[in-house]
């Protein structure tokens, strides 16, 4: 191991194709592939809840696309917090985005293993087999990424395109099956419609996360003042399509009581329209889509905390790299965390202990958000006389609504996630303070 980090050549950095594929490739994960059945509670309105989802992260991609120009060091969300609020709220955005990362982490490989288990029905029954598989997967694309980062991306380009053919089949030929009934009345879930409609956004949410990605490894990215915005937008744009228009197809196909009860949602609605062939190959897409996620997802966890701890803000360990310039280290530490976490839910069985991770890792990622969004205001705000009155009017235009949409989906996510995600933050503080005292002294 090393604790130097040779700087990147053009041959080993990645440009806009492979970025926009690091961004759909880790949104369009676990997250869209579950979704349908979470929402089949609630009707036809989730409808709303994506749209508002798909506008809250269009405003939030455009605000990291606008830091990204502005701050170009690598970290992504920790960089942008750091630059603009100090190291106390840098320490804290990195703290609860890392976490978020490895909680994530294992619901992907659990999610990918329940998919699996449309083939091998033992999974479903043997708990501790489909645990193991999912720690296997893990460990395999953690050792993926210990490679170059530019053969990780390759890696992440080809189950990219894998995984949108079952999403793009179901989002246009599942029309054909598609009955309007299915969506009537709109709102099934006995509350009221805005009630319905923040539920509904909290949740679709989980499949946006990831639309920061092309951020984080800005070091390791040609030209990142214009490639990462056009990769950032491009891969919203594309992935908001396929997500609306595939659930829409799914709920369409199959009626929202049995929906309610599916554990592999699209590959139901595909054996139901083709047969047990459709079913099977939506199957084996939704299992690619989650582990191509989980190899983009474990190369940030390695990047983030790498960004920080060379700015002594977390552990020295997480700064060493190996001679290739990969944080082996802190990718390492970040799947032995997801193991444990893993390990200690396995009892809940695959969907439900799915449904906590996500609602966890959703949480402890909207924190960046919301700082990031602030961030982007102060920025301004402190060097306001360099700006023209229209300049920062656009500012506010973007970046205040970007905050308004981050706290309405941490509202959505209920008050005992809230509990869990504001523990687990705590928890980084003596962290913080031990690190702070490290600096003093030396």
């Amino acid at each position: 191991m090393s604790s130097q980090h040779p700087k990147s050549s053009p041959k080993r950095k990645i440009g806009f194709w492979l970025s926009t594929s690091l961004v759909i490739g880790n949104m369009t994960g676990s997250g869209i592939f579950l979704l349908p059945a979470a929402l089949a509670v609630y009707g036809g309105i989730s409808l709303f809840g994506w749209l508002f989802t798909t506008l809250g992260a269009f405003l939030l991609a455009i605000v990291f696309s606008r830091l990204s120009r502005k701050i170009t060091k690598a970290g992504g969300p920790y960089a942008f917090a750091q630059v603009a609020f100090g190291d106390f709220a840098g320490f804290i955005v990195t703290w609860g985005y890392w976490v978020s990362i490895w909680c994530g982490n294992a619901a992907i490989a659990v999610a990918g293993v329940g998919y699996l288990s449309y083939f091998f029905p033992v999974l479903k029954s043997e708990p501790v087999l489909s645990a193991l598989l999912s720690i296997a997967f893990v460990w395999l694309f953690t050792l993926v990424n210990t490679y170059p980062i530019r053969k990780v991306g390759m890696v992440q380009l080809i189950t990219t395109i894998f995984k949108l053919i079952p999403l793009l089949l179901l989002g246009t030929l599942g029309f054909l099956y598609f009955t309007p009934e299915h969506f009537s009345p709109l709102n099934i879930s006995g509350s009221g419609n805005f009630k319905a409609i923040t539920a509904t956004a909290a949740l679709t949410l989980w499949a946006f996360m990831g639309l920061e990605s092309a951020t984080v490894p800005s070091d390791k990215v040609i030209n990142p003042t214009k490639t990462i915005p056009r990769a950032t937008l491009t891969g919203i744009a594309v992935a908001a399509l396929i997500f609306i228009a595939s659930t829409m197809g799914v709920m369409g196909i199959i009626d929202p009581h049995s929906l309610q009860n599916s554990s592999a949602p699209f590959a139901d609605a595909a054996n139901q329209a083709w047969g047990q062939w459709g079913g099977y190959l939506v199957a084996a897409g939704a299992a690619i889509a989650c582990f191509g996620a989980l190899n983009g997802w474990i190369l940030i966890q390695g990047q983030l905390p790498l960004a920080a701890a060379r700015d002594k803000l977390f552990p020295a360990t997480f700064r060493k790299v190996s001679k290739k310039g990969i944080p082996v280290v802190g990718l390492v530490i970040s799947s032995i965390l997801s193991t444990l976490l893993v390990g200690m839910n396995y009892t809940r069985g695959l969907v439900d202990m799915f449904a906590f991770m996500i609602m966890l890792a959703t949480l402890t990622c909207l924190l960046p958000y919301l700082v990031a969004t602030l961030a982007e205001l102060a920025l301004y705000l402190k060097k306001k006389q360099t700006y023209s009155r229209s300049q920062l009017w656009k500012v506010l235009l973007i970046s205040i609504p970007a905050l308004a949409f981050s706290t309405w989906a941490v509202v959505g996510l209920g008050w005992t996630v809230n509990a869990w995600g504001f523990i687990l933050l705590l928890l980084g503080v003596p962290l913080f303070l031990n690190l702070k005292s490290k600096r003093k002294a030396t």
